[in-house]
């Protein structure tokens, strides 16, 4: 690959952790928001999940083009990079929390507690499921892209995606619930509608992995299974 080449393979890299990190402190800021995305006229179901859980798949779909485009060991450092981001967004937001607003300030102190007084909460519960699901979710991955030999792409793309989110769902909401931001009683409910949602947004962006990928290849140069490199 030539110099240019390999300065927009890196520029690449470069927006796809961007549109990682972004998504990964979008999803912490913006959790205590509900909405029911699907509701049953004629019986009770209710699916009700955190606007969060928009942003955050878009996580492991970059984390799965990284991984496809640039391999294990950079897709684990970008994952890495997201909690340091993560941490320096709960200092800032805990230091921001903690100053007291003058009297014309447009936000008051009750009003900016309320949105982000327990944010810890979130980035914290947020930061285990995702170094346990991410770091899954690379590895899985790329077990079926060995097994495979580089060939199907859908087949790891929804085999690593849906299993890591399903254990996502499922440590975020057992410490949300445990910190007393969630009653226990809608831990089932939440994990059920939030794994389902995932699912069906994991099955829905695998055209766009697709299309990323297949141009991607064709414009730097690379064979199936073929990874940038940027020695």
């Amino acid at each position: 690959m030539d110099i240019y080449k390999k300065d927009k393979a890196l520029s690449l890299l470069l927006v796809l952790s961007g549109v990682f990190i972004a998504s990964l402190v979008a999803c912490n800021l913006i959790f205590k928001k509900f909405f029911s995305y699907f509701q049953s006229e004629s019986s009770d179901l209710n699916l009700v999940v955190s606007v969060g859980i928009i942003a955050y798949p878009v996580t492991f779909l970059v984390t799965d083009l990284i991984s496809e485009l640039y391999g294990k060991k950079t897709a684990s450092k970008v994952v890495l990079s997201g909690v340091v981001v993560s941490v320096l967004v709960l200092v800032l937001v805990m230091i921001s929390d903690h100053v007291t607003a003058v009297s014309f300030s447009p936000v008051n102190d009750s009003e900016f507690s309320a949105v982000f007084g327990n944010t810890g909460a979130a980035i914290t519960s947020s930061m285990l499921a995702y170094l346990i699901a991410q770091f899954i979710d690379v590895r899985i991955y790329h077990f079926w892209k060995t097994r495979t030999q580089g060939k199907k792409l859908w087949l790891r793309n929804n085999f690593s995606t849906i299993p890591s989110q399903l254990i996502d769902t499922a440590v975020v909401l057992l410490v949300l619930c445990q910190a007393g931001e969630i009653a226990w009683s809608n831990f089932l409910p939440f994990l059920g509608a939030g794994f389902l949602f995932k699912v069906i947004i994991a099955l829905l962006d695998t055209p766009i992995l697709y299309a990323v990928v297949y141009w991607a290849r064709g414009y730097f140069g690379l064979k199936e299974n073929e990874e940038i490199d940027f020695a």
